[in-house]
Formats: structure tokens, C-alpha cells, sequence
């Protein structure tokens, strides 16, 4: 066989592979554009733990008409232009790969509207890049992405999905580890028409700690010691927990960099050499930090 070009659609099944992993990755995805969008107010509605469908909707800065079909496109992004913005990159995301991907495996269609525009538009997408054709949408401000049928076109992906209820658990898990890192942006969380979650924007310290006991347990506040912190140019802000109040596991350890959330083998060694002469064997720490 000789070299040729794949052609885009294959393409970018490919690189969904890296992308989109199960529903809990595709929330992922989204929600951080979100973020990056500047969005107040986030809402997720999820059906068969996402197999079936994955809205989210956000009031963000919107994206104009003529922008629409490069946000569906590989390597097209709002986050960078130069090799200098790479090495400075502050957004959540930037390879402008999520949604081709997404729309590459699954049913998607993108709605938005800018704060200037008379309307929104709307633009559905199979993962081929092509026959791009907005069409008017009353939406309000902001962005919706509907992601239909994951893995519809994939059957051996969508045979590897897990139950329902387990697909749902991940999802869920993930809306509270970011939860726990956008303390200014309210959370709406929904399976199958249900409410599961409900955040409201915490501004002060007291509504900070309402976010966290909501996520993990009243008893985390009621046993633990707020910090605020810097040294050499960084701030460590946030919760450690009395050592009293550990755990037998590390699954309520969450530390933040730059608002993202990062497992650490050093850094939770770290903090558990600050407990080391007064938690038992066997013992983790408990803490909700921020660098």
C-alpha cells in the first residue's frame, strides 16, 4: 500500500482515542472550556451516565458566527498564537483538539451567542470538518454543547463503557474536584431530569466552607485549620485537616496549582511529613490546598 492522507474524520477518531476516554472525559473537556470562557454560572446535564447525552451550558463570553466552524476544527483555538503564549499558557486548554474529537464519536452540536450578537447560532458536526452551516438560535448568552450518542460510531469504545451508575459516579466526582477549584462559578448538576448537585458562586470565606463541607462532609470543616501562606514569589492558601481527623485512604487529598488539579506522589509526601510525629501508621492526612 502506498503513503496517503487519512482522511479528517478518521483522523480525528484517532485523536479522540487520546481525548475522549469515557463521558467523564468529555465533560472534562467542556467544562473547562467553560472556565476558559469566563462563564458565572455552569450547568451539566447528563442522561445514562452520559452514554446518551452530555449538555452543558454556560454564560460565557459566546463565540461569533464566523468562529463556529473553526471551533469544531483540529488545531483551531482562541488560547494561543505564538510560541511565547505556549510557554506562558494560563488557560485550561489551548491544543484546540477537544471538540473535533468529541464531535468525531459522537452526535454534537454547538450554540452560542456573544453579548453583541442579535442572536445565537448553532452548528452540528460529525467529525469530518465540512458542510459547516450555522443556522439562528434563540439561545442566550453563552455556550451550549450537546454531545449525543457517544461512541455511537465506535460499537467495540461504547461496549467498554461501564455501567450507568459507574460512568455517572466518575462524572460526578469530577464536577466536585473542579467545584472545589472555581469557588467564583456555580455548579448545576442533573442525571436522567434529576438534581444531583446545586453550587452557588462562593465569594466569601464562609460560603467557601459551606462549597467544601457540601463536597467533602461538614466533618472536614468542623476538623480542620484554614492556612494562607507565601514564600519565594508562591501563596499556598486553603484546608488541612487535625490530625485527629485522617483517613485510611488518600481520597479526600486535593491540591490545586494554578487552579488545576494534580496527583503528586512528592506532594502528598510532603504534607504527610508535616503530620509524621502525630498521625498513626496507615494514617493520610486530609487537605483541600491551593499553590
Amino acid at each position: 500500500m502506498r503513503i496517503h492522507s487519512l482522511p479528517i474524520q478518521l483522523v480525528n477518531q484517532i485523536a479522540a482515542g487520546e481525548v475522549v476516554e469515557r463521558p467523564s472525559s468529555v465533560v472534562k473537556e467542556l467544562v473547562e472550556n467553560c472556565f476558559d470562557a469566563g462563564a458565572g454560572q455552569i450547568t451539566i446535564e447528563i442522561e445514562q451516565g452520559g452514554a446518551r447525552l452530555i449538555k452543558i451550558r454556560d454564560d460565557g463570553c459566546g463565540i461569533i458566527k464566523e468562529d463556529l466552524p473553526l471551533a469544531l476544527s483540529r488545531h483551531a483555538t482562541s488560547k494561543i498564537a505564538t510560541l511565547q503564549d505556549l510557554e506562558q499558557v494560563s488557560s485550561m486548554g489551548f491544543r484546540g483538539e477537544a471538540l473535533p474529537s468529541i464531535s468525531s464519536v459522537a452526535r454534537l452540536t454547538l450554540i452560542s451567542r456573544t453579548v453583541a450578537a442579535q442572536c445565537a447560532w448553532s452548528v452540528t458536526a460529525d467529525g469530518s470538518e465540512q458542510n459547516f452551516d450555522p443556522q439562528p438560535d434563540p439561545h442566550p448568552q453563552g455556550t451550549t454543547v450537546d454531545v449525543r450518542d457517544l461512541f455511537y460510531n465506535t460499537p467495540a469504545r461504547r461496549k467498554f463503557l461501564k455501567t450507568e451508575k459507574t460512568e455517572f459516579a466518575h462524572i460526578e466526582t469530577l464536577i466536585k474536584r473542579m467545584a472545589l477549584s472555581r469557588f467564583d462559578i456555580g455548579f448545576t448538576l442533573a442525571h436522567n431530569q434529576k438534581e444531583v448537585l446545586n453550587l452557588k458562586p462562593a465569594a466569601t470565606d464562609l460560603e467557601q466552607e459551606h462549597r467544601i463541607a457540601g463536597i467533602c462532609g461538614s466533618a472536614f470543616i468542623e476538623n480542620s485549620v484554614k492556612i494562607d501562606f507565601a514564600a519565594s514569589g508562591l501563596q499556598l492558601t486553603g484546608w488541612v485537616g487535625l490530625p485527629t481527623f485522617s483517613r485510611s485512604q488518600q481520597d479526600m487529598q486535593f491540591f490545586y496549582v494554578n487552579g488545576r488539579l494534580i496527583r503528586d506522589k512528592l506532594v502528598s509526601h510532603a504534607v504527610k511529613q508535616a503530620y509524621q510525629d502525630v498521625l498513626f501508621h496507615g494514617r493520610h492526612p486530609v487537605f483541600v490546598l491551593y499553590l
